[in-house]
């Protein structure tokens, strides 16, 4: 079908009630530009689908394309929550005079970080390279054969504009002249940058030798070598002494802004404090999740945390909600309180599940993605932030002037407001100072607050809430799952375990297929293996599973990446250990199977970002350092020690000291850099 053909199909599939997201519009209130992305699922790349850029998806016709036009590729990569994404979106894919040149001087390909970060990772490495920083949108300059040779995040549309020197329009237009006048320099560069992406992503030695101080804390032999591993005493006791140095003792955190909950090691802190008793790190870790808790972070009126703060305090957030920072932190904050009994840690992670339970889960039970910073206001102007703040006068009108007073007192909400006017609500003033104050008990005061947070969340409804990334992602949900199991074995609560197990399930039924032996060219669900009373899948024959990276709109994809595999092999882990049936490790055993043969460095060890079977990309990644999200070699690596406790003498213990000594020299150098995989080090250390 041509391409013309599937786009009008997709209009009338999408129906009457679709409305195009541009502001270029004809008579009929249509769209009057329609691009290829019209046709995928990813709710990122349909932002774009009406932009008046000839915009590609990844794949082989673009760069074909760009080949027989001998015309460079202009790769923006972004996500759909992402509130500078949509700032460049309008400022200059909406711009007919920008997107004009693109299209008669480049093939332009966007890129849903999500769904593919396998290509943001090798162009986020390119860009970083290049520029020192990275971050989105990211836009990567490539040539035909997918080499790099410029790079950089948010630009401006214009010369000026935002206090930009030169514009994206002017860039465009000097980048253009040099690839035509100048093929041999943008040759050169490219292979350059290309080459040392190779080094820096896919590097042949990791460890470089022995650890710094010349010993092992384990010398394992494997296949007849000897694995050195890093020296775990020394790794844990110079990450203690990094987090003691950054650590923000006014504000809790790291020292510094923009402040992101992944940069202080919360579970490191509490796990080494049980092995070692150092009273220090108890507070350092128990400070910054009432710090956190306390700030404009967390979304005191609906649960949940938004990405990041942009100040010291953790007052000014970025509003976009992930699932996989509140994942994250459900986590962070139940171990916090299984470790100090701390009620407020407690009501913080309840607070964040019910929160992804009624705003977060799909009707089959598994977990969307992201929730968007920017809202509609009432006058019907789009602003960051705008659903989540409040004014003054909006509180004496829900609540009445004299109980307004004290949730202003309580949550810091001002005639002036600290954010554009508006006020983000947060805590200054501990709950039995401001009860003291109004001459109520702490019990009373706190049953007010919460009927306050609840009456504030009903109203905020009223409001046009911020698009939601509806795509299932298995590595995010993986760690939600994690997390619900989690909190449902420390609090006791069967429902949350309930809902991990209908996520799981969902995960099972429509993003993962048994393979037994031989070539199945119809592939049963593993929701024929999980249901043990359906025989149609004979689990003494399964060879291994394979599973989807998303699904969105009842398909799944066709790619998946190491997290994937990762993430949710540890949920199931965490459901064995929440309900104790042996289905969950059955299953958890044969999606690390299935791991190691598509992804793991049999050679060197540590796995791969991308299997054996993906598409050839400029350089392979294997991911070394803990982010926002972990590396799927730090979950990779506990889950192989987890496995090694419930079934031991499968070599998983062996892989396990192979992956670690594999990034030996990153932890000896930079411990925090894998802030994760201290946990796996810790784990042995409490387990010998």
């Amino acid at each position: 079908m041509e391409l013309i053909d599937q786009l009008k199909a997709m209009r009338k599939l999408k129906g009457e009630n679709y409305k195009p997201r541009t502001k270029h519009l004809d008579e009929n209130e249509w769209a009057k530009y329609t691009n290829r992305l019209f046709l995928e699922s990813s709710p990122y790349l349909l932002q774009h689908a009406h932009n008046p850029v000839n915009w590609y998806p990844w794949g082989e016709e673009a760069f074909k394309t760009a080949e027989e036009r001998n015309i460079p590729v202009l790769l923006s990569v972004g996500y759909s929550t992402c509130h500078w994404c949509h700032v460049m979106e309008e400022e200059s894919f909406e711009d007919i005079e920008i997107a004009s040149y693109m299209n008669e001087n480049y093939i332009s390909i966007k890129v849903d970080r999500e769904e593919r970060p396998d290509v943001d990772a090798v162009y986020m490495a390119a860009v970083q390279s290049i520029t020192g920083n990275g971050g989105w949108p990211m836009s990567v300059w490539l040539t035909p054969d997918k080499k790099p040779f410029y790079g950089g995040t948010y630009f401006p549309a214009r010369d000026g504009e935002r206090g930009a020197f030169m514009g994206f329009f002017t860039i465009l237009k000097k980048l253009k002249q040099a690839y035509d006048k100048t093929p041999d320099i943008i040759a050169k560069t490219s292979t350059e940058i290309t080459k040392n992406l190779h080094q820096i992503l896919s590097p042949k030695k990791i460890t470089g030798g022995e650890a710094s101080n010349g010993k092992a804390s384990y010398g394992n032999t494997l296949d007849g070598k000897t694995s050195v591993m890093p020296h775990s005493a020394s790794v844990l006791e110079k990450a203690v002494t990094q987090v003691k140095a950054g650590f923000d003792e006014i504000n809790g955190g790291m020292k510094g802004a923009p402040k992101f909950p992944s940069t202080m090691p919360i579970l490191f802190l509490l796990r080494y404090y049980n092995t070692k008793g150092d009273k220090s790190l108890l507070d350092i870790a128990e400070k910054t999740l009432l710090k956190m808790a306390s700030g404009g972070i967390y979304d005191h009126a609906g649960g949940g945390f938004h990405r990041y703060a942009t100040d010291e305090k953790w007052l000014v957030p970025h509003f976009e909600k992930m699932l996989y920072d509140n994942a994250l932190l459900i986590m962070a904050y139940s171990e916090g309180f299984q470790v100090t009994g701390n009620e407020i840690f407690k009501q913080v992670a309840e607070e964040t599940i019910l929160y992804i339970k009624r705003d977060m889960t799909s009707p089959g039970g598994a977990f969307f993605s992201a929730s968007d910073a920017d809202s509609i206001t009432d006058k019907g102007k789009l602003e960051e932030g705008y659903y989540f703040t409040w004014t003054l006068n909006e509180t004496e009108s829900l609540f009445g002037k004299k109980n307004a007073e004290i949730v202003a007192r309580y949550f810091d909400i001002t005639l002036d407001g600290n954010f554009e006017g508006r006020n983000i609500l947060n805590i200054k003033t501990p709950a039995v100072a401001v009860a003291e104050e109004f001459g109520m008990e702490e019990n009373e005061f706190l049953n007010i607050i919460s009927h306050v947070k609840s009456k504030l969340y009903e109203k905020r409804k009223e409001r046009k809430s911020p698009i939601r990334d509806e795509k299932i992602l298995t590595s995010w949900n993986g760690l939600m799952i994690s997390a619900f199991a989690q909190a449902g074995r420390i609090f006791g609560n069967d429902g949350y375990i309930s809902e991990a197990k209908k996520a799981a399930q969902f995960i099972l039924d429509n993003m993962c297929t048994c393979h037994g032996d031989g070539l199945d060219l119809n592939p049963p669900s593993c929701s024929n293996y999980k249901n043990r009373h359906n025989q149609a899948c004979d689990t003494s024959h399964v060879k291994n599973f394979r599973l989807s990276r998303s699904y969105k709109d009842g398909k799944a994809s066709n790619v998946v990446f190491l997290d994937d595999y990762a993430f949710f092999t540890a949920g199931l882990i965490d459901l064995f250990e929440a309900d104790h049936d042996t289905f969950w490790i059955d299953a958890a055993v044969s999606l690390e199977k299935t791991m190691s043969d598509l992804f793991e460095d049999k050679t060197e060890g540590g796995f791969f970002m991308t299997s054996i079977e993906h598409e050839k990309m400029i350089a392979r990644v294997k991911p070394m350092f803990d982010n926002a999200i972990p590396s799927g070699n730090s979950i990779a690596v506990m889950n192989l020690l987890r496995l090694s406790e419930i079934k031991p003498g499968k070599g998983y213990k062996d892989r396990a000291f192979k992956t670690l000594a594999a990034f030996s020299s990153i932890m000896e150098s930079s411990p925090l850099a894998l802030s994760d995989m201290l946990l796996a080090l810790d784990f042995i250390t409490c387990s010998k």
